[in-house]
């Protein structure tokens, strides 16, 4: 595999370990990813034949968990990574606390396929792609990992005007539903571009849809509008 296996920034890493004590607070900096959690949990389990329950999944860049621990409520056999070791801490004891099973590791994706590959009947990768140096590199990964006919899941924002006002002006600065700096424009992926590096990994598209994220009365939606936050669905062939 071309891929490195240390495809991460130190400062995105260390964002996310200095607000790990959050993740778990459905009133806190991660508000909004508790509110729209129900609404990716769905659409994954829908992309599985017969849905989650009895799949083995893998979520890549897991954070404190919120995925990872919703898949296996829905009864997944769930494997966890990520590279900040305090939301994975913090992952750990929730899971512990709630009676949880989950596989957590420290590690990145590439390392992940390299030592699990064809292993996962379901690959999650959400709200994560925007933060590391080579979201190419996470995509092939993601496409080892899953078994052929195995959906691959990405969720990230567009790079586009209106994503900048939204995502950044508006919720970091103007609102404060997420901590200043959270995201930097420029890792912002296009969906032409994200569907691009799945193709060139193997993969094919099956849905592409935005998503409305109202901040006022903390509804998620679905959308035809991708220029801000959207999910692309793949499969292995």
């Amino acid at each position: 595999m071309a891929a490195t296996v240390d495809n991460a920034d130190p400062a995105e890493l260390e964002k996310f370990s200095s607000l790990a004590s959050q993740w778990w607070d459905p009133d806190g900096k991660f508000r909004p990813l508790h509110d729209i959690n129900p609404l990716r949990l769905a659409l994954v389990d829908r992309h599985c034949a017969g849905g989650v329950k009895g799949k083995r999944a893998i979520d890549i860049g897991c954070g404190g968990g919120l995925v990872s621990e919703g898949l296996a409520r829905m009864g997944a056999r769930v494997t966890g990574i990520d590279l900040a070791d305090k939301a994975l801490a913090v992952a750990k004891l929730h899971a512990l606390d709630e009676g949880i099973s989950v596989d957590y590791r420290t590690c990145t994706a590439e390392t992940a396929a390299a030592e699990m590959p064809e292993q996962f009947d379901v690959v999650t990768c959400l709200e994560m792609l925007e933060h590391v140096p080579d979201p190419a590199s996470v995509i092939t990964a993601c496409a080892e990992l899953a078994k052929p006919g195995a959906p691959v899941v990405f969720s990230t924002i567009s790079r586009t005007a209106k994503a900048y006002a939204t995502a950044i002006i508006g919720a970091e600065y103007v609102l404060g539903l997420l901590p200043k700096g959270t995201h930097e424009y420029s890792r912002f992926l296009k969906p032409s571009e994200l569907v691009g590096f799945a193709r060139a990994a193997g993969l094919q598209l099956v849905e592409l849809c935005g998503m409305d994220y109202n901040p006022f009365t903390h509804v998620a939606k679905w959308s035809t509008d991708t220029t801000v936050n959207y999910i692309a669905v793949f499969r292995k062939p």
